[in-house]
């Protein structure tokens, strides 16, 4: 800094120092950036493609409250939802916080960009003077590394077989019965897709917030979702070691292996079961592309066949 002071003109004249005069350098703006490099970089823009799709909601008030690691209230000014460009540039992710925002990109086709903008240092609760520099890059950086925490979570869920039967199948713990939780079971899939909405918030969710979100999710009216059931509910996830309570207090938050199961089990549901059963069972007939009734049809002809040159074909 003393070198760039040595070359800016001072505003103050050698009889303005002699009386005292001087200035304080401030912070109108400040950005920091963390630069990943792919070894493969089309790998890396593949990964970077994919993250967008599975992280539009990081707009929500929940995700900004982690990432700034700021309480967001209805007081808290701004709009809070996910921008995603893609229009003749290239593709990048905003997310936004009072004046400051992240943005991330995939740089000069090989490396992940992403970059904390802080326009008003007032935003964290600290004023403009350059020796504040320090608390807003802990600030920056702090917010860049939850970002990526997140999208990482969102990759990597993959299940281990014994933990989708530990998941699926009915488990005792401590002498406690849990009821195994299905695929199939709408009610099951309200809780994983719950467990999503409410694993980042920083001080976990209470029993009355998850009973409000379950109603809506399952179409009910709250008085329909006792709070008998939702008992219930969060004992089956917290015997199957998907939640846990935060001591001294009434509230609960998602584990490790409850984040897991609730991505894998959501994401399985919304992208592999409903479109193909969909197009198994002709519930989008005027689709131009169904590879999986085609291929159905095929394997159904195929066995057809074989049964008729058995002699076993039905008459």
């Amino acid at each position: 800094m003393a070198k760039w002071l040595g070359r800016l003109p001072d505003p103050f004249t050698a009889e303005d120092h002699a009386a005292g005069y001087t200035f304080q350098l401030s912070i109108l703006q400040a950005e920091f950036a963390r630069t990943q490099v792919f070894d493969r970089p089309l790998s890396g823009r593949h990964l970077f493609e994919e993250v967008i799709r599975e992280n539009l909601d990081l707009g929500r008030p929940e995700k900004v409250s982690l990432i700034f690691n700021r309480r967001i209230t209805k007081r808290t000014p701004g709009s809070f939802h996910t921008r995603v460009i893609t229009q003749g540039v290239i593709p990048s992710l905003h997310v936004g916080y009072k004046s400051s925002k992240i943005k991330q990109y995939f740089k000069e086709g090989r490396a992940l960009r992403t970059e904390t903008t802080i326009n008003n240092t007032h935003d964290f609760g600290i004023g403009r003077n350059l020796n504040n520099l320090p608390a807003l890059r802990a600030i920056g950086f702090t917010a860049n590394r939850r970002l990526l925490e997140v999208e990482t979570l969102s990759q990597d869920c993959l299940l281990a077989e014994a933990v989708f039967d530990q998941v699926t199948q009915a488990q005792v713990v401590g002498g406690q019965r849990a009821p195994g939780l299905h695929l199939d079971d709408p009610r099951v899939l309200a809780l994983f897709t719950a467990m999503c909405l409410f694993l980042t918030l920083p001080e976990g969710f209470r029993h009355a917030g998850m009973r409000t979100w379950m109603a809506q999710a399952l179409g009910l009216p709250l008085a329909d979702y006792s709070p008998g059931r939702m008992t219930y509910d969060l004992r089956r996830l917290r015997l199957h070691g998907l939640i846990e309570r935060i001591p001294q207090s009434h509230r609960y938050r998602v584990t490790d292996q409850g984040l897991r199961v609730a991505l894998f089990f959501t994401k399985v549901h919304s992208r592999i079961l409903r479109p193909g059963l969909s197009q198994l069972f002709d519930g989008c007939p005027k689709a131009p592309n169904r590879p999986i009734a085609t291929a159905m049809g095929r394997l159904q002809q195929a066995l057809d066949d074989l049964l008729g040159q058995a002699k076993l074909a039905p008459t």
